[in-house]
């Protein structure tokens, strides 16, 4: 068989790598789940396993770059603050938007929940007494922010704990003055070569997610989610209706901008999210993407997006919201008013401390349901669909976190309304050559911070 010429593949090549990055990684999703579905249904799902470690290794490099991205990212951000009550100022309107929007996706959750009733006719007997761990006090959660060793944290990944040092680091620099300057220019360049880093590491995003999705769906095929396509259905509408009512609505009655800008320039972090199943795996590119594609300016998205990977957790309330009452319905239980306000309120605290890794929400569901009394044992039944849950539950989280850093950067003059408008987004092959430039081959500047 003859090898096709080496112009046309070169010809491939560049057609490929000069595709815009949402369109590979697009194309990388459907592969996979056709190739996958295919493998499943063949009865090869063990090949499809043999394909994951590629994008095992991706999430790897991507996990690499958070502790470190976060810690510079943070210290450049509140050090390039002006004054503290710039900081205060950020800090209360993203709480209030972080808090809002999740109890906003909660309640969708619980209204879908109760309309479509996706329990109901599931019979799983009398529910049985279970003994839950006691949920963390507010002064154990309190003290658990502050670290005790800021290396411990750093090893162990104690996102909230680096965040926490990360801000008094940024403002014992903006106290210091004149002194902490050559500091404060560290930080600044180690925040440069971070992004560069990122922008490699993001590159290889299509074939990572080629990979994850191979797995999911040779795992999973069709039959985990036929019985239990009903509560599926519910989260991935529920997540729909959040972003084109919530977010949407945020950003054109709010802020004033275009909706549809904004879906667009969110599409790369949103993909990578649904696939890894990781809010902070996905942080990188969540903030490459704000700068570039949003106009976000890096003082805004250094210090809203890390916070929104580790509290914003829409996605994990809205889905908490179905399956409690989706397990309520199947054990034939009916809920109150009293106990509807009890999970609005504790889905959204609790999605607060929800680590923004595969699973976690599964931790969180338990403590939902032990706050209203119902059997920890419905657990066991959304486990199995868990990933299929979690991938859109965290591509919402994604979603939100770009969402507030647009309103907040929009609020504070930080959003570079000309870069928002421009239908654009990231190209890898641009990344990789030349990552801080340039607005003619289709990539706008990432903004920058002033001195």
């Amino acid at each position: 068989m003859k090898k096709a010429p080496s112009h046309a593949r070169r010809g491939l090549f560049t057609f490929w790598t000069g595709m815009p990055l949402w369109k590979q990684i697009f194309i990388a999703l459907t592969l996979g789940l056709v190739l996958g579905v295919v493998l499943n249904q063949t009865g090869n799902a063990d090949l499809a396993a043999s394909i994951k470690p590629v994008g095992d290794l991706f999430i790897r490099g991507i996990k690499m770059l958070i502790v470190p991205l976060i810690f510079v990212s943070l210290v450049t951000g509140v050090a390039s603050l002006q004054d503290l009550s710039t900081m205060g100022r950020l800090s209360a309107k993203t709480f209030a938007l972080y808090l809002g929007t999740t109890a906003a996706a909660i309640s969708i959750g619980l209204a879908l929940a109760t309309i479509f009733k996706p329990g109901v006719g599931i019979d799983l007997g009398a529910a049985k007494a279970v003994t839950a761990k006691d949920a963390p006090t507010v002064t154990d959660t309190i003290l658990g922010l502050v670290p005790t060793n800021p290396i411990e944290a750093f090893a162990t990944g104690n996102v909230l704990q680096i965040i926490v040092f990360a801000i008094l680091f940024g403002v014992a620099i903006v106290l210091a003055g004149d002194l902490a300057k050559p500091v404060k220019t560290f930080f600044e360049s180690a925040a440069e070569v971070m992004y560069k880093l990122t922008s490699i590491i993001i590159s290889f995003a299509p074939y990572g997610v080629f990979a994850l999705m191979t797995w999911v769906a040779g795992t999973y095929g069709f039959d985990l989610l036929a019985p239990l396509a009903k509560v599926i259905a519910m989260v991935y509408l529920g997540c729909a209706v959040h972003a084109l009512v919530v977010y949407a609505g945020m950003i054109k009655f709010i802020s004033g901008l275009n909706p549809v800008r904004y879906f667009q320039g969110s599409i790369e972090p949103v993909m990578v999210g649904f696939t890894s199943t990781s809010s902070s795996g996905t942080l990188p590119v969540t903030m490459m993407s704000a700068e570039r594609n949003l106009g976000v300016s890096r003082r805004v998205s250094s210090f809203v997006l890390p916070l929104g990977a580790t509290i914003n957790m829409d996605g994990t309330a809205l889905y908490q919201g179905v399956c409690v009452v989706f397990i309520a319905q199947a054990y034939g239980l009916d809920l109150n008013t009293s106990q509807y306000l009890t999970i609005v309120l504790t889905a959204t605290l609790a999605s607060i401390g929800t680590a923004g890794v595969p699973g976690a929400g599964l931790i969180m569901l338990s403590l939902v349901l032990a706050s209203v009394g119902l059997p920890l044992e419905g657990v066991a039944i959304i486990a199995g669909i868990d990933r299929i849950l979690d991938m859109a539950r965290t591509a919402l989280n994604v979603a939100g976190d770009s969402a507030v850093a647009c309103v907040v950067a929009r609020s504070e003059g930080e959003l570079d309304q000309a870069v928002y408008d421009t239908a654009h987004v990231l190209r890898a092959d641009e990344l990789l050559a030349n990552p801080g430039v340039p607005e003619e081959a289709g990539l706008a500047a990432p903004a920058r911070t002033s001195a």
